[in-house]
Parts: C-alpha cells; structure tokens; sequence
C-alpha cells in the first residue's frame, strides 16, 4: 500500500474503489444539504469540510442545497447567513439548489407510486399510526387504510393538494413493509397537509413531503454520486434506497446515475451544545444577544469572536473523518485558533484593571516615542511606536507590597523590566483610607532602554510587564468571553435541563485601556494583548467607541480548574533527597531543557535519565502548557516530550492536546525532538 493511499480515510477509500471500478471521474459530485432553520454552528463545519474538501481534492462539484421542506421552521434569515458562513469558510458551491424547487417533480414521482400500488393515503391520526408502528422487538400491523383503490388514493392525494382538508386529516404514506425489522421502513409518511407560507414557494403548495423522502430524490435529480451524512442517518440508508431505486426505474434516462449514501460520525465539542432547538432556546430567552453571540457555538458567533476560516479548517482537518462517535474536547479548538493568531495577530498593549504607576525621576512633561515589534513570528510585520511618559497605567494584580521569591512581578524593592521600554524598580505606594492602592511609585534606570545597546540595556530581570502611557491611553470596551457551559457534557444529563449548567461568568464587561495605535483598528481585526491573551474588534464599535471581544487565552486555563486525579502515594524520600528538589520538578525539567540541545552526546543521556526522574513528580497540568513553547524552544520541546512519555508510561490518558503536541513534534526539523516524539 503506497503512503497515499494509507493516508486517505474511509470515504476516500470508498471514492477511490468506486473509480477503480470504473467510474467515471465528471460523475462525481458531492453536496451539502443544509435546512435552513437555524444558523450553522461548529458541528456543522466538519461535514462542510468534507463535501468541499472531496470536491477540491477531485475537482469535483459541490452543490448547496437548501433542504427546504418545513415551512413553519424556516426562514429567508437563515439562508443568508448559511451563505455567508460557508463563504467566509472560504468555500464556493458549484449550485445553489432548494429541495423546493423539486416539488412538482417528488409530486409527480408521489403520484406514479400510487398507481403502482406503493403508496396510500392514510386517514387515521398520528396516535393511531404511531401505536401500529410497533417497537424495535414487535411487528407493526397494517392501517385499515392500506388496501384503499388506486382511484381513491388518487382522488384524496389531489384534494390534499388543493387544499380541501385540515393539517391531520390525511397524509401520504409508502407501501413497504410493516413488519420490517428497520422500524423506518414500516409504511413511512411521505407526505402530510401544513397550510403555512414557504419562504419561496409562497402558498403555492399546501401538502409538503417529508425529509425522507425529499432528501434522497434530491441527490437523484441532482445526480449527486456520493450523498454523505453523519451516523444518525445510517439506519434511514434502507430507505433511502428503496426510494432511490423505484423512482429510479421511473427516470432512468433522465436521471442515469444512482448516489450513493454513506454515513460519518458527526462532531461533538465538549462544554457545547449542538441542537439548533436549544441554541435557539438561548436566544429566545435572551441567555445571549443572539444567534452571532460570541459565547455560541455558530460560525457567526465563532466569526465575531474573533476566530478565523484558517483555524476552523485546521480544527476540522485534526479531527478527521471517522465511523465512530467521540466527543472533542473544546481546548483543541481554541489551541487552532491561539495557533493560528500566534502567527498572524499583532502584539499590542492593554490594560483591563488598572492601576497608576509614577515614575518618580522621570522629567516631569516628557514624553518618548519607543520602538515596539508588532509580531515576533512574522518579520514582515514591521515596528510600530508606543508613547512613553511619566504616568503608566500596569495591571492590578502585576503589583504585590509583599511577595515571595516565586512572584516575578513588581513588588517594592525589586525590579522588573516595563515592555520595550525602561527597568524600574518599586519603592512605595499610596493608598485611600480603606487601604487600597491608588498610586505605586517607582524609579527607571535611564540607561535600561530596551534595544538601546548600553550595558545597563542588557541587563536580566526576571519579570516583563505590559503597560500603557495615561496622557496617551484611549478607552476601551472590553467583553471578556468565557464559556457558555461550565459542565463538559451540559445537554448529556438525563435528569437535569443543560440550562442548569449556565456559566455565570461567561460575559464579563471590563472599561481597560489600549495603546493609541489601537484608535484606526478596524472592525474585525484582531489582536494580542500581550500578556492577556488575543481580541477582536466587535461589529458594536463606532468612531466613539472602541470596543473588544476576548477570542481566547493564552492559555488554557480550565485545565487546570479539573480536579487533579489522585496520585498514587510517593515513597518516602529521604531529608537530603528532598532537599535537592525545593524547586518544583518542571521548573528543574525546563532548566534542562534550555541546555539540552547544546550538550554533548553523552551529557544529553545524562540529562535525559534526570529529566525521566524528574517526570516521576510531574502532574499533567504542570507539563500542557509548555507544548505551547515556541518552535524554536528545542530543547524545552524535548524535554516536555520526556516527560510526556513518563507520564503515559504511569497511566495519564491521551488527550487532544497530547496528540497535538506529538504530531507537531512528529513534523519538526529538529532531529532528537523526532525521535523522542516517535518513542512516545
């Protein structure tokens, strides 16, 4: 088997043996057949990557079509916006389709089934025809309706058509088999009376045909070759081939090509929920602004958060395609989109809580214009300038009076360095009568310029903080998005509503304040506040107001909110053993690391055996975020990758990340990375 062909997954396959077989190649077609009553959400991006996907693999069209037979649900609203999703996806259809505009020919279809005796209309109720079903273990028993003449069929279907009767007085129904195992082949309803208006067809029709029995005989008109659909709809393939294969004996010459139906598992995202009948419940209720709300999981919503059509298709393209259902969990979507910003995204500076910092020497009414990189990943990004003064604006909690030894932050008496700017150093502060800090006061070195090349410029101190010049600062709305659900299965609890699992905090609304250079951002742009994490521009912002949605973290910080699963209880060490540990185990592992890679052979096994004895104390919370470490970060990367291979070794489950963090590795140019990476 050649390395392509073990590459492919099960439906290329299955297009590779159908062309092997003699197929013809312009007789594939593929289709994605939305129903517009509701927005697309990120469990509908991996059937769209797949149709299209197919389609740019083989140069093959892709149809979008409308699966429109609802009137009561759907609207002209939710057609736009599938449009524009798929579009901003960065995916063209070859044909915009509707199942409506198939009406009079599924109609027409309708009617010849009746005169072959493979149809009837049935006029019971719905209670009625639902207790002759039976169950999974029981047969079903025929309606008293079943053996009605072809005349009388003929004669109601048309009055049902012409609207003389009331919704629940009748309904077309096939002939099949009502002792079929296959519960959906025992005499399915293909057609019921709904006197509502059609986002198209208006009042034109008043009987509309079920899903399926549209959904198959629009691939058929459409001569789609493979009709792909996702697990649910794997029982429903009985029936979608009998009612392929008798209208196709009526349409043969028209029609000469039969789809084929094959079924993938469907995405599921953990602390998400993917029913349209609940996310429109959220926006009913006003538990969102609406269907474009950051917090939801819709590719509006996902847009306006700032996530980008690059990190989607990564996402989906990582998933894969498969036969079995799991559930993703969420962190891997947000590693796409912190993947993808890492490289694209500006660095800028903001300031959500402030608090005034006085830089007591430095000249009273100065001001310096710094030099401040825009993207380290991306040198074609340029410089900007950043205003410098006497009055800064740092965060809150990047001042402690008193810290330990572990805090690198400013605190009195020592030093930190100001981003792209000085070193200063704390030496008091003012506070209000309750106590609380109004003013830290601290000097600069004047020599300490970051990229000025003085000795004093080079300098080592242990903490860099963000900043933001108050004569300078501009205002700044910023919301800061949580997640929805603060349960990881929030819809999968049999005696609870996921509306119990509401996150609280999943909004909070912050007044910060942004460099100037943030005063021309444009709608949509996006940003890293450095230190904080990546922002957008919101679709709300005027030419008075600035405002900003948090995307996504750094990091991940629901990690480490899991409980921690019990550890097996450590022998004892002895006092001289612990002694030589006071650090903790990672912070020793990443000193290793920085090294790794410039040590000779036999000194590099040495540190491996000390970075594998170290791992043994390790927590996998400790380890995930430095599979964040930048590319050039060898040596940290390898010795993560160590450590890694401890803990799966002692039982840790794989997990998304992991599986990341190991293919990336599996990628990397550097040659001890690959190898340990190929040993986990």
């Amino acid at each position: 088997m050649s390395e392509e062909t073990k590459s492919l997954n099960f439906i290329e396959h299955i297009i590779e043996e159908d062309l092997a077989n003699g197929m013809p190649k312009e007789h594939l077609r593929f289709r994605f057949p939305p129903e517009p009553n509701g927005y697309l959400h990120i469990g509908h991006t991996k059937a769209i990557g797949i149709s299209f996907g197919l389609g740019e693999k083989y140069n093959a069209p892709v149809n979008l079509r409308f699966d429109d037979t609802n009137p009561a649900k759907e609207e002209q609203e939710y057609v736009d916006a599938i449009k524009r999703d798929i579009s901003w996806l960065g995916y063209q259809w070859a044909n915009e389709c509707y199942s409506s505009d198939y009406f009079q020919q599924l109609y027409d279809w309708a009617i010849q089934m009746i005169k072959d005796e493979k149809a009837y209309v049935d006029s019971q109720s719905s209670e009625a025809m639902a207790e002759q079903k039976g169950t999974p273990t029981e047969v079903g028993t025929n309606s008293p309706f079943r053996n009605r003449s072809v005349e009388e069929n003929l004669d109601l279907f048309q009055r049902m058509k012409n609207g003389e009767f009331k919704a629940g007085t009748h309904v077309l129904r096939a002939k099949i088999d009502m002792e079929d195992p296959n519960m959906l082949m025992r005499d399915p309803i293909m057609y019921r009376i709904l006197h509502a208006h059609h986002h198209r067809t208006g009042n034109d029709w008043c009987i509309y045909p079920m899903y399926d029995w549209t959904h198959g005989e629009s691939d058929y008109i459409e001569q789609i070759s493979h009709s792909l659909c996702s697990l649910e709809f794997k029982p429903h393939r009985k029936l979608y081939d009998w009612f392929k294969e008798l209208v196709y004996n009526y349409s043969k010459d028209e029609y000469p090509l039969q789809p084929k139906q094959r079924e993938f598992a469907r995405l599921n995202l953990s602390y998400t929920i993917m029913s349209k009948r609940k996310l429109l419940q959220l926006v009913n209720e006003n538990i969102v602004a609406g269907w474009d709300d950051p917090r939801m999981p819709t590719i509006s919503g996902l847009r306006r958060r700032g996530y980008t059509p690059a990190a989607i298709r990564k996402f989906v393209e990582t998933v894969g395609v498969a036969k079995r259902e799991n559930v993703i969990d969420v962190s891997l979507l947000e590693f796409c989109i912190r993947e993808d910003l890492n490289k694209t995204a500006n660095r800028v500076m903001a300031v959500l809580n402030p608090v005034k910092l006085v830089i007591t020497n430095y000249p009273e009414g100065k001001e310096e214009w710094l030099d401040a990189e825009n993207n380290p990943e991306d040198e074609s990004a340029g410089n900007r300038k950043v205003p410098f003064s006497k009055e800064l604006y740092i965060e809150r909690e990047d001042f402690k009076e008193e810290a330990s030894s572990k805090f690198f932050r400013l605190t009195l008496g020592k030093e930190v360095r100001l981003k792209n700017a000085y070193i200063i150093k704390g030496e008091s502060v003012v506070k209000d009568a309750d106590g609380n800090i109004l003013e830290i006061h601290c000097t600069y070195d004047t020599d300490s310029l970051s990229g000025s090349g003085t000795e004093a410029s080079l300098r080592k101190v242990k903490g860099t903080l963000h900043w933001v010049s108050i004569a300078h600062a501009v205002n700044a709305e910023v919301r800061v998005y949580d997640r929805l659900f603060s349960d990881e299965a929030p819809d999968g609890h049999k005696d609870k509503d996921f509306m119990e699992f509401i996150n609280p905090n999943s909004l909070t609304i912050v007044n910060a304040f942004v460099e100037p250079y943030l005063k021309e951002a444009t709608i949509g742009e996006r940003f890293q506040f450095q230190r904080l994490g990546y922002f957008c521009v919101d679709e709300d912002t005027t030419t008075d107001t600035l405002i900003f949605n948090k995307t996504v973290g750094l990091r991940d910080t629901w990690a480490k909110q899991k409980p921690k699963e019990k550890q097996p209880q450590q022998p004892q060490q002895h006092k001289s053993q612990k002694n030589q540990h006071q650090r903790p185990p990672i912070e020793e592992i990443k000193q290793l690391g920085k090294k790794y890679t410039n040590l000779p052979e036999e000194k590099q096994q040495q540190a491996k055996q000390k970075i594998q004895t170290l791992a043994e104390n390790v927590v996998f919370e400790d380890l995930e975020p430095l599979f964040d470490t930048a590319a050039k970060k060898a040596g940290t990367r390898i010795a993560a990758m160590l450590t890694l291979g401890v803990l799966l070794k002692n039982g840790q489950k794989r997990t998304e990340s992991i599986n990341e963090f190991i293919e990336k590795a599996l990628e990397d140019q550097n040659e001890l990375l690959v190898a340990e990476a190929k040993q986990v």
